[in-house]
């Protein structure tokens, strides 16, 4: 058996492990390199490479450095644009959806919504007026007032005081009325023939009802003399 001598041990230094790390690795690459390439890589022609594919545009004509700028402009607007509309679409979904809920809340309330009664207008109430001869003088110039005939407080009172001093029931039974069968009655001594031709309708058909036998005779008056004010005297 032959005697090799043993070679001897070699220390490496810092800048040796450098070294055989760089070594090792270009060692790796160049057998990847080798595995990789195809066996008759040393034949490939340049008839044998890929062709360059260069971009067109919709009308089939290459896209020149300003196409594809404005396309990348367009790419970006478009790209806006979609993601716009996805922001759009939910919020006026939302609107919709709350929409729906307030319009059926509406109907709903005017459905059970009470029907209210028309308001109607609230009746006067009627003036009351003391029982008296104010009160009759004054409810008296009322319904002449209304009815338009002429007559002041100052000619009523005067007069009934002359006539009747007042009292409703007063009765005249020694003038020539009287004679004849009529006599005069109430506060302005009213015969009933005059009573019956110029009653004021909406006041009692009795001669000796105070309101009546007023405005009757303030119809008298105003009919013969213009005006009760203008009577003085037996009339």
């Amino acid at each position: 058996m032959p005697n090799f001598a043993l070679p001897r041990t070699v220390r490496l230094t810092r800048t040796h492990k450098v070294s055989a790390a760089l070594v090792a690795t270009a060692g790796c690459a160049a057998a990847l390199a080798f595995t990789a390439a195809p066996g008759n890589a040393a034949t490939t022609t340049a008839a044998d490479a890929p062709a360059v594919v260069k971009p067109v545009g919709a009308n089939g004509l290459p896209l020149t450095a300003k196409d594809r700028a404005d396309d990348g402009k367009q790419a970006r607007a478009v790209a806006s644009s979609v993601a716009g509309g996805l922001k759009v679409a939910p919020a006026a979904k939302q609107d919709r959806a709350a929409e729906q809920p307030a319009n059926r809340s509406i109907e709903r309330k005017a459905l059970v919504a009470p029907k209210t009664a028309p308001k109607t207008a609230p009746k006067a109430t009627p003036k009351r007026y003391a029982n008296n001869l104010d009160g009759w003088i004054r409810e008296s110039l009322a319904i002449m007032k209304a009815k338009g005939i002429p007559g002041s407080y100052e000619g009523l009172h005067r007069n009934i005081m002359r006539e009747s001093s007042g009292n409703p029931n007063a009765v005249n039974d020694w003038d020539i009325n009287a004679i004849n069968g009529v006599p005069s009655k109430g506060l302005l001594q009213v015969i009933q023939p005059t009573f019956d031709a110029y009653h004021v309708s909406g006041t009692p058909h009795k001669l000796t009802d105070p309101i009546a036998n007023i405005t009757a005779a303030a119809n008298y008056a105003a009919d013969r003399y213009g005006s009760i004010d203008n009577v003085n005297s037996a009339y």
